[in-house]
């Protein structure tokens, strides 16, 4: 794709909304180069994107929220070994004052929150390896469950056509997990979680 293709205009404002255009001296003070192209390269690379306090507030909101389903999916509480419900996480994070960036990719903020709620929350984040054993009517119905939750480790098929597997599964959904595959199997699922 070429860089004029993504342009609105061929122009660098100092002012948008006056429509006050940058004079080729400005620009080549800052840039290096009056040339169009080159500014609107380093720009588009190295700028800053400026968004008003709305854009900011809904932006901030929606990585808050991912941020809490994550947690709530992977982290459990290590002394009962269950999860904990979004609405605690959430109100752990306000506890904690917990600065979030609605920039930077969730994976790479949790360690911090994980850190920051710590002392008002016990939680850490696991996952799980549950030996799973289906009968053969089953297995077409709940494969893809398996794969939805979590990786499948292993995987053997018995003589009489059922199937054995371990799957490996964020701890926070271990209750969700063990619902779904009952209710597929109308309770004809044997698991044992593998520690």
């Amino acid at each position: 794709m070429n860089l004029e293709d993504v342009l609105a205009v061929d122009q660098v404002f100092k002012d948008v909304r006056k429509g006050d255009r940058s004079p080729g001296e400005a620009l080549k003070k800052v840039f290096g180069t009056d040339d169009f192209l080159e500014v609107s390269r380093k720009i588009i690379l190295k700028g800053e994107i400026h968004l008003t306090t709305e854009q900011r507030r809904v932006m901030l909101e929606q990585k808050r929220k991912q941020l809490v389903a994550f947690i709530a999916r992977n982290a459990i509480n290590p002394r009962s070994m269950t999860p904990h419900p979004p609405q605690r996480i959430e109100h752990a994070i306000d506890e904690a004052k917990v600065h979030i960036d609605p920039f930077k990719p969730v994976e790479a903020q949790v360690p911090d929150i994980i850190t920051a709620i710590s002392p008002l929350l016990p939680i850490k984040i696991e996952s799980l390896t549950v030996a799973v054993k289906l009968r053969p009517e089953d297995v077409g119905r709940v494969y893809g469950d398996l794969k939805e939750f979590g990786q499948i480790q292993k995987e053997e098929w018995q003589r009489d056509g059922s199937w054995i597997g371990m799957v490996r599964i964020p701890a926070g959904v271990q209750d969700e997990f063990f619902e779904r595959l009952n209710s597929r199997t109308k309770g004809n699922v044997q698991t044992r979680i593998i520690r």
